[in-house]
């Protein structure tokens, strides 16, 4: 019988007994813990656990008794089942559209379904509503309140990836930790180089001669998280910054994608912070 593993986060107020709270737990239910993940910034606890279970596991009555844990250790906690069935997509966006038409346009070919946009503002509404999904603009400025509203509208789709679009907000440990490898960016540089938002203007006045783009899963550490994938175009020297940018915003929207579809494909996997393409 195949093994059923669960993925789960805790995230709340930093203090003693928190891992071996839940670690029992798991052992208790015959899970077998796997990964083992935490963190403490500025007092918030997060911690990822990811735990098998040979025998036959009843999911919905161990998400009852873990949310019961939650509640008596006054902690947020979310359980990700690994299944074969379609994964709900969450893409975040804010005014750049190529990422997200090239999304829609590629959507039956992803092994998930778009469930819901999320924007900072309603630029791409309109593109979400010709293709049918739904778009809910969270326009908090206060990013705490901001991703307060997106935890629930994540929780609401129960939402597996998320994929940011150009999404032009820095999330918060409090809210990457909840999807530990499971949020995907793109920067338009090869990592490391180049960091910040005005990377090709960068690349142009220095006189690159390839540019290139970076897909990666989001950790609490910006742009420095786990490497997906990577490609790059060659520069002509008569390219004007604005063609530059016209080739790389394809590119990028290309590379999420492809990073999208590896993940959803069950092609990738992370050890000791790389990621690694598994053989079939």
């Amino acid at each position: 019988m195949k093994k059923t593993v669960v993925g789960i986060t805790v995230v709340g107020k930093d203090r003693e007994g928190i891992v071996a709270a839940f670690t029992n737990f798991a052992f208790s239910r015959g899970g077998n813990i796997e990964k083992v993940n935490q963190n403490v910034i500025k007092n918030l606890f997060g911690m990822y656990l990811e735990v098998s279970f040979s025998k036959k596991l009843d999911v919905k009555k161990f998400d009852i008794e873990i949310q019961k844990l939650a509640r008596k250790e006054k902690m947020d906690v979310n359980t990700h089942h690994e299944t074969n069935l379609e994964k709900n997509i969450a893409v975040f966006v804010t005014k750049e559209p190529l990422c997200l038409q090239t999304f829609i346009a590629n959507r039956k070919s992803l092994k998930g379904k778009i469930s819901v946009i999320i924007g900072t503002e309603k630029s791409l509404e309109p593109i979400a509503r010709k293709a049918k999904i739904p778009f809910i603009a969270v326009e908090e400025k206060n990013q705490t309140k901001a991703e307060e509203k997106i935890i629930d509208i994540c929780k609401k789709y129960n939402i597996d990836l998320i994929s940011l679009a150009r999404y032009m907000r820095i999330l918060s440990p409090n809210f990457v930790w909840r999807y530990p490898n499971r949020i995907i960016n793109i920067h338009p540089s090869l990592l490391p180089a180049f960091p910040g938002a005005s990377a090709y203007a960068q690349a142009y006045e220095r006189g690159t001669k390839i540019v290139g783009v970076t897909s990666h899963y989001v950790t609490e550490n910006l742009d420095q998280g786990p490497i997906i994938f990577q490609d790059s175009f060659k520069v002509d020297p008569n390219d004007t910054l604005e063609k530059i940018k016209s080739k790389g915003q394809k590119l990028e929207a290309d590379t999420l994608l492809k990073a999208t579809k590896m993940h959803l494909e069950n092609k990738l996997e992370v050890r000791w912070r790389k990621v690694h393409i598994k053989s079939k």
